[in-house]
């Protein structure tokens, strides 16, 4: 491994995820929020909830009361005068039924003069949510979805119709009552509708659009889900004012002012990656061969959410699959490096933020016994890259706007 690499790597990532952090974009687009003369509830739901309360609670001091919804593992302990709950992700589990069912209490018989201070961010959609069809089958119908390889506009097209707060539904829930939804967006272009399922949104989404989907992937579902699917979400909301406060553009532009600092010249690609993953590592590898032999330090920067087709059982997560899929193409690039990360700190089911490689990654590859392609079918991309030092661990973040991609070239 090329250490030297490694240490520009690692502080790239330090930099750009300590750009991204929710705490000053949540207090930036809290600066002119005044509660109203009845009460005052927060609710903050994803994987960067915790973090976003306490910086309201900074701002606003006491609530009236609220719930904090985050991902196991997310939350950094109590919040005064706010539940906190804890629930599954990427697949929703009945901690996150829990939770969505404590938000829906919360709200009840609200007045116009009350107001809700919606916080959102990206892991939403499995954490807070109350299935209008039984657990097992949204369950099953998320796994269907998230291994056929839907992109996440798809998979939120149906669960806005198959949930009782998703699509516009909750913050139609807290009416007469005023939400402010502060949202720090995982999304690509930044669609409200499109981020967690856009709970306090209007779905711009049709009912068309949802079975089209179920016959696009081969879907299995039952008749009560198939007949839900039929039944349109809330088109308009005047109760709620929308504030998008942070994205994977601010991630890339933060990782491309470390590039530079480091003395790269940085090179921004896209905030809008949307392929698969192994193809994304294998385009940014492509890019570094074009490079070659220039004689100039370069950092090429992608944004975005690549997916992944589960072949097999394997262990791993998409941007350490990107990572994986560059290590043949700059294998023996003096200088080359690719590695992708996961904002909010974990990818996939794996304590990993996603994964690093280098010109020497194929050559210890290959001395563990391990050719990438061959793992890369067996969705097996955590263990190759442990056995290398490939990993990228940093813990949970307390952000969550989506994946960042970066690849170097060094002089």
């Amino acid at each position: 491994m090329d250490t030297a690499l490694r240490a520009d790597a690692e502080q790239i990532i330090r930099e750009s995820l300590r750009a991204v952090l929710p705490d000053e974009a949540v207090k930036r687009a809290l600066k002119d929020f005044r509660p109203g003369p009845g009460r005052t509830l927060l609710v903050a739901v994803g994987k960067a909830a915790w973090q976003m309360a306490q910086a309201a609670l900074e701002v606003l001091g006491p609530v009236d009361g609220g719930i904090v919804v985050t991902k196991t593992g997310h939350s950094r302990g109590e919040l005064p005068g706010l539940r906190c709950y804890e629930a599954g992700h990427p697949v929703p589990d009945r901690r996150s039924f829990a939770a969505a069912r404590a938000g829906l209490e919360l709200i009840q018989g609200l007045r116009e003069e009350d107001r809700v201070l919606f916080l959102l961010s990206g892991g939403g959609s499995a954490l807070f949510e109350l299935p209008l069809i039984p657990e097992e089958e949204l369950q099953d119908l998320t796994g269907q979805l998230l291994a056929c390889g839907a992109d996440i506009v798809e998979i939120n097209t149906l669960r806005k119709r198959l949930s009782a707060v998703k699509g516009g539904k909750f913050a139609q829930a807290c009416a007469p009552a005023r939400v402010l939804n502060v949202i720090l967006s995982d999304v690509l272009g930044d669609p409200p509708d499109g981020i967690a399922s856009g709970p306090a949104c209007p779905d711009p989404s049709t009912c068309a659009q949802a079975e089209a989907i179920v016959r696009k992937y081969g879907l299995t579902l039952s008749p009560q889900a198939q007949a839900l699917l039929a039944v349109e979400t809330p088109k308009e909301l005047d109760n709620v004012e929308i504030r998008i406060t942070g994205s994977v553009r601010e991630l890339c532009r933060a990782a491309a002012e470390s590039c530079a600092r480091l003395g790269y010249e940085p090179v921004f690609l896209t905030d809008r990656l949307c392929c698969q993953a192994r193809e994304a590592g294998s385009f940014l590898a492509s890019i570094l061969k074009s490079h070659e032999g220039e004689g100039r330090s370069l950092a090429f920067i992608a944004g975005g959410e690549t997916v992944v087709r589960l072949l097999s059982g394997g262990l791993g997560g998409r941007n350490q699959e990107l990572a994986l899929a560059a290590a043949r193409g700059i294998a023996g690039i003096p200088g080359a490096a690719v590695f992708s990360l996961g904002s909010d700190g974990s990818d996939g089911p794996t304590d990993a933020a996603g994964g690093y490689v280098d010109g020497d990654s194929l050559s210890a590859l290959a001395a563990a016994g391990l050719e990438p392609e061959a793992v890369l079918q067996e969705n097996d991309s955590y263990r190759a890259l442990q056995a290398v030092g490939g990993l990228l661990i940093t813990g949970p973040t307390g952000t969550n706007v989506n994946d960042v991609a970066v690849a170097l070239l060094r002089r």
